[in-house]
Parts: structure tokens; C-alpha cells; sequence
């Protein structure tokens, strides 16, 4: 009698697949389907899948990740963004931050915040 073929299973075959396909092309051969892909994602969704998904990935970030790791990163972001961009960058986003406020908040906000810088000023002399 013969030997009865084992089977291999879905996860099995997909990893030897993988394996193979890793073997015979390089970065940019990666790089260029997932652009595909990317782009084939992005003319099948919409907005709120986005949102979705972010929200979803930075729920699972939070559970994982502490303090520290988000202090981390933000400093890394700062310091890549300030060494690429320039005085005129932070004029115009200051700018635009600073119109959006004043839509969004009426003077009560400001003699509120100018009371606490104040006192902030006065608590260092």
C-alpha cells in the first residue's frame, strides 16, 4: 500500500509560499504591491473606514504602550519636523492656529488664559 500524503494546511502552504517568494524578489518588488495595494484600499474606502481603523490601531497602541513611549515619539516627530522645515512653517501654522482659536473660543477664553499666565509669571519671582 502507499504511503497515505499528508496534507498540508492553509497556514502551512501560505508560509512556504511566503518563504519562496521572499527567496526570489527584493525590497522593491515589496514596495510596489503594497503601493498597489494601498491605492487599490484607498478607491475602495472611504473616510470613516480610515477613522475607523485609526481609532482601532490607537486603542491597541494605548493598551500596549505606556507614557513614556508617547513622549518618545512625540519628541522624535518634533525633532524630525523642526529639522525639516523652516521659520516661515511655523508662522504660517501658528497663524492658522491662532485664527482657528479665535473662531472657536470668545474673550472669556483669553482673559481666562492671560489670568493664568499671569499668575504663572507672578509664582516665578
Amino acid at each position: 500500500m502507499a504511503k497515505e500524503e499528508e496534507k498540508m494546511t492553509r497556514e502551512e502552504a501560505g508560509k512556504k509560499g511566503g518563504e519562496a517568494t521572499a527567496k526570489s524578489h527584493d525590497k522593491d518588488f515589496y514596495q510596489d504591491i503594497g503601493k498597489k495595494g494601498g491605492e487599490a484600499t484607498a478607491d475602495s474606502h472611504d473616510k470613516d473606514f480610515y477613522q475607523d481603523i485609526g481609532e482601532k490601531g490607537g486603542e491597541a497602541t494605548s493598551e500596549t504602550h505606556d507614557k513614556d513611549f508617547y513622549q518618545d515619539i512625540g519628541e522624535k516627530g518634533g525633532e524630525a519636523t523642526s529639522e525639516a522645515h523652516d521659520e516661515e512653517f511655523y508662522q504660517k501654522n501658528g497663524k492658522k492656529g491662532g485664527e482657528a482659536t479665535s473662531k472657536s473660543h470668545g474673550k472669556d477664553f483669553y482673559q481666562e488664559i492671560g489670568k493664568k499666565g499671569g499668575r504663572a509669571n507672578s509664582d516665578d519671582d
